[in-house]
């Protein structure tokens, strides 16, 4: 005689259902797996995700996802207590992290570095005109571009490296050509 799934999972234990959550922001989030962690719940960390408005299934592959790799990136559809999901990842031995999606000034920014509209446009790889568009306010940055300007804002040094080859090296593969 055949038994029902729902019938073989209740042999097991009680069946729960989990309810998704109906309220709260649409919001992208990391979850980064703690390596410092005495224990990790996925199947907690799993729950939270469904009760924020995911599916079962991409939920445990969003976990798999970070626990084989380290990190996951994804959409949460509705987060309501952004630091109570950050303080029941962390007790799950994760570590829970909004991607921005706030605007950047970059005329603070830039002031910040204190360089000129020119050598902030040199130095980070951006048309002029385009940098003067944006601090004048009648145009507004692309998700990629806003991206990128987080980096500038978080990480400049780094930014302004990534945009630098060496000379020397395009130097010595010339002269090699022609010896």
């Amino acid at each position: 005689m055949k038994s029902s799934l729902r019938e073989r999972f209740e042999r097991l234990g009680p069946v729960e259902v989990v309810a998704p959550g109906q309220s709260g922001s649409r919001a992208v989030v990391t979850l980064h797996l703690d390596p410092t962690a005495k224990a990790i719940k996925s199947v907690s960390v799993v729950r939270l995700l469904v009760e924020s408005g995911m599916t079962m299934l991409t939920a445990k592959r969003a976990v798999e996802k970070a626990m084989e790799t380290g990190q996951a990136t994804f959409v949460v559809p509705s987060l309501g207590d952004a630091d109570g999901f950050a303080t029941v990842a962390a007790d799950c031995g994760f570590t829970a992290k909004a991607v921005a999606a706030r605007p950047v000034d970059v005329a603070a920014l830039r002031a910040e570095l204190k360089l000129t509209q020119e050598q902030f446009a040199l130095t980070y790889g951006i048309d002029i005109e385009t940098l003067r568009n944006w601090e004048q306010g009648k145009r507004h940055p692309d998700r990629a571009a806003e991206a990128y300007l987080r980096v500038i804002e978080r990480m400049p040094e780094a930014a302004r490296m990534a945009q630098e080859d060496e000379l020397r090296t395009r130097r010595d593969d010339k002269y090699n050509e022609f010896t």
